[in-house]
């Protein structure tokens, strides 16, 4: 509602502004007085263990709390006096310290074990009894505070001192005289003593404790010891697991307290690792059977824990079950996977208002615990019984009302989409509905192995293969551009970052001509007009990705130059700053020559930029661009990069840039610049260079071969369209039909042979390319090959020796002609770098037309 400025609500606000007065004047009072900061000021001229004893000794709370939570720093400081003169008096004063001090001395009592300051030893001399004394706080956060301190302190301490110190003074704590306090202290130092001494020590010592606090009055002692039932099973083995920690576990699973049953239940599933098949069979399996059917008569409040174990007790006890028990089971779980959905779609209305907001949460904890269970009961009913048995329910909790429920699935996606494997083209329309839930989180999480999930759902399925993609998945684009433009249209930019980094999987997913008209040019619209940085390098990290599987000359060549005019040239100068990182990702990800061919002049030109920024970026950019250089073959690029600086140096008039100028220079004078011959100080770095070099190659080859079968396609389907005339005209004569079919099937035939050779041509340069691109000792091919056919070879060479020489001459001149024509997006060798006029290209175009004829 807009604010109304007229004269009967301008009061009403006046006294909103006095209301606002009285509320700030109790802060104005509470400031200090200067008796207070006298009072509170200390000499400086005290070292700092005579300053913490004062403050001790006659500071205030704040100030005696400074000084504890001070403590660690001390120690590594002077350790010695410290422990002398600081740390009793620490000990004096937690006597009637505050719950704030209490708690801040347990935090530097452990990190002081945890840095190791002093010796094990010392420490158990000075700090040990501090922290025994106050284990029974009265207040309960202070008791835990100090119990967590103790229970790392155990995992330091020798046996003997545990022994001494800790286990005899137990014995008399863990009485039932003792307060419920002490009591429930003891249960935890005892399941952390069971794995610090060896079984017969816990059996003669720490057992009978045990056996006592199990049947202890008060249900929290005995919830507390049976959760601590686990540590005691794991230090004394498995004889004494089943002969002691078992029948334990059986008694408090009939407690009379639902507490103590729900603590004895996640026991038992924990350690069911420990029994064996008898009991597992005669003992477990009833128990969890009682279980699960009291858990929706008379205790609901098991229904959670149960939800959550339910995957990982199926499994423990899957090779026990009858084939009853298993369907029973299965059944239980997908009846707790709609909990609480089904009177939505049934008639029972007063039932489902008189629900309590309590079941409702609750409800909802078991659907989510479901869903954390998915990929358990895969394995439990076998991946091929997948749509047969959990397809339903999986529908279910993908399509659930609450937000936590499909969060959960949307994170364990992926582990169901692994486990399906051949079959994951089953859950595709999941995937699409996930991709376009209407909260954020659930994207976020689906966003986390979003490529792993594609790469299954397009080549894990039956139907894989190159031409068959996303024939299984055809709302899979429209999702992902709509999921895009929903986190870009929300204030959670990290969600949005999140995605586009993903995004970067796309080229291995879907085909290029796609993610150019789908994604592409997005990308450019997110780096020209989102006001987020993160997202706008995300965005241009993404693109570059796209550019470099384009498998398209025309579209590389529109993207190059979109990138150069609307960033690099653009009027705003975040776009030129943009273009900057743009250029770094180019040269991480694209080969140096590529670099050099495209970006290195117009980066160059942003040393005139207006903007100081945007000089300084490219100054801290200029020894990443030097770096791309080769020498000899780049040397009029490095005179280019000298003159750029030498302008900077003289006419710069920013003293920030100045000064990086002139730092940059220092840097550029002691950076070496690779050759193109092979050095072995460059050899990790040249053959990824290579390696990049010749996957650009590749995708030429590529883009050239599918010209030639679409052109080889065409001029098939003429010469069938002919025939089929021919023979429609000629079919009233059948000696005419017979002298058609002999004549077709031959020139059919020679046809085919003839793209089959070609292919195979095409094939062996591509090798050629690879191999060159491996070793450049054999770069002198070329040079090999120009100068045979500027001889013609005119040397006398009969036969099929003369064919194969004016073949291989003709291979290898229209290579080196398409490298240094126009054409080429992605040079191999150095000398396609330089730029060419339109005489040379025409002067390549005859060549290559002459060629042309040569082998015709």
């Amino acid at each position: 509602s807009k604010m109304d400025f007229s004269q009967t609500n301008l009061f009403g606000y006046i006294e909103d502004l006095q209301e606002l007065t009285i509320i700030e004047r109790p802060v104005r009072r509470s400031l200090k007085t200067p008796e207070e900061i006298e009072r509170l000021t200390v000499d400086e001229e005290l070292s700092d263990i005579e300053r913490a004893v004062y403050l001790l000794s006659s500071g205030q709370d704040i100030q005696g709390t400074s000084v504890v939570a001070n403590l660690p720093v001390l120690m590594r400081q002077n350790p010695a006096e410290t422990l002398r003169r600081v740390l009793p008096k620490i000990r004096e004063v937690l006597h009637v310290a505050g719950v704030e001090m209490q708690l801040t001395a347990a935090v530097s009592f452990l990190t002081v074990l945890q840095e190791e300051s002093v010796s094990i030893h010392m420490y158990s001399h000075s700090f040990l009894h501090i922290i025994l004394q106050n284990l029974e706080h009265r207040d309960a956060g202070v008791s835990n505070a100090w119990l967590e301190t103790l229970l790392a302190v155990i995992e330091a301490l020798p046996k003997e001192t545990v022994r001494h110190e800790i286990l005899n003074p137990l014995v008399s704590k863990a009485q039932h005289s003792q307060t419920l306090q002490s009591r429930l202290v003891s249960c935890k130092i005892l399941g952390k003593l069971a794995n610090k001494f060896e079984a017969h020590i816990v059996k003669r010592e720490i057992l009978p404790l045990v056996k006592s606090l199990c049947q202890d009055v008060e249900y929290e002692v005995r919830t507390c010891m049976c959760q601590q039932l686990e540590h005691i099973a794991q230090g004394i083995g498995t004889d004494l697991t089943k002969t002691v920690v078992l029948p334990e576990l059986v008694e408090l699973a009939r407690d009379e307290g639902s507490s103590v049953r729900l603590a004895a239940f996640e026991t038992l599933v924990n350690l069911l690792d420990m029994f064996d098949a008898d009991d597992r069979s005669q003992t477990v399996l009833p128990l969890v059977k009682s279980f699960c059917e009291k858990s929706f008569k008379a205790d609901e409040s098991i229904l959670v824990s149960l939800s959550f174990h339910l995957g990982k007790l199926c499994n423990g006890l899957y090779g026990i079950f009858t084939p009853e028990q298993h369907l029973r089971f299965l059944e239980f779980y997908k009846k707790l996977s709609t909990l609480g959905l089904q009177q939505e779609n049934g008639h029972n209305d007063n039932q489902l208002q008189l629900q309590t907001l309590e079941q409702e949460k609750k409800y909802i904890s078991v659907r989510k615990n479901c869903a954390y269970n998915f990929p358990a009961m895969i394995v439990f009913v076998d991946p091929k019984n997948f749509h047969l048995e959990l397809y339903s329910i999986f529908f279910c909790l993908c399509h659930d009302p609450e937000v936590p429920v499909r969060y959960t699935m949307a994170i364990s996606f992926y582990e169901v989409a692994k486990l399906l494997n051949s079959g994951v083209y089953t859950i595709h329309k999941e995937l699409v509905t996930l991709l376009q839930d209407e909260s954020l989180e659930v994207l976020d999480a689906l966003a986390g192995h979003l490529p792993e999930i594609l790469e299954l759902m397009t080549n894990g399925g039956e139907n894989n293969g190159s031409e068959s993609k996303l024939l299984s998945i055809p709302d899979l684009i429209p999702a992902l551009t709509t999921a895009e433009q929903r986190a870009a249209a929300s204030l959670k930019w990290r969600t949005h970052e999140k995605l586009l980094q993903k995004y970067a999987c796309l080229p291995h997913i879907i085909s290029s001509d796609q993610i150019y008209y789908r994604f592409l040019h997005r990308m450019l619209t997110i780096i020209l007009t989102n006001n987020v940085l993160p997202v706008q390098k995300a965005a241009a990290r993404t693109l570059c990705v796209y550019l470099r599987y384009n498998r398209k000359q025309e579209q590389r060549h529109e993207v190059i130059q979109k990138l150069i005019e609307q960033l690099g040239q653009g009027k705003s100068y975040w776009n030129r700053l943009r273009f900057l990182d743009t250029c770094e990702f180019i040269m991480e990800l694209f080969s140096k020559s590529f670099f050099c061919k495209y970006f290195f002049l117009p980066v160059l030109e942003l040393t005139h930029d207006p903007v100081a920024n945007v000089r300084m970026k490219l100054c801290y950019l200029l020894p990443k661009v030097k770096s791309t250089l080769k020498i000899p073959t780049d040397k009029h690029l490095l005179q280019q990069l000298e003159l750029c600086i030498r302008k900077l140096l003289c006419q710069e008039k920013d003293k920030d840039v100045l000064t990086i100028v002139k730092r940059t220079v220092l840097e550029l004078d002691r950076m070496e610049i690779s050759v193109d011959a092979f050095q072995k100080r460059f050899y990790e770095n040249d053959l990824l260079d290579q390696e990049k070099e010749r996957q650009e190659h590749l995708l030429l080859e590529m883009e050239q071969l599918e010209k030639e079968k679409q052109q080889n396609e065409g001029r098939s389907t003429n010469i069938n369209d002919k025939m089929f005339e021919k023979k429609r005209r000629d079919s009233k004569t059948s000696s005419v039909l017979t002298k058609s079919i002999t004549l077709s099937v031959p020139g059919s035939s020679s046809g085919t042979s003839a793209g089959k050779e070609d292919k195979k041509s095409k094939l062996v340069r591509s090798q050629s390319f690879s191999t060159q691109a491996l070793h450049p000792k054999y770069s002198n091919i070329d040079k090999c090959s120009n100068k045979s056919s500027a001889t013609g070879y005119t040397s006398s060479v009969s036969g099929m020796g003369k064919s194969c020489m004016l073949s291989f001459s003709d291979d290898s001149f229209r290579t080196h002609s398409t490298g240094n024509s126009g054409n080429a997006a992605f040079p191999s060798s150095s000398s396609s770098r330089s730029l060419f006029n339109s005489a040379d290209q025409k002067n390549n175009g005859n060549k290559e037309s002459l060629s042309r004829r040569m082998s015709m």
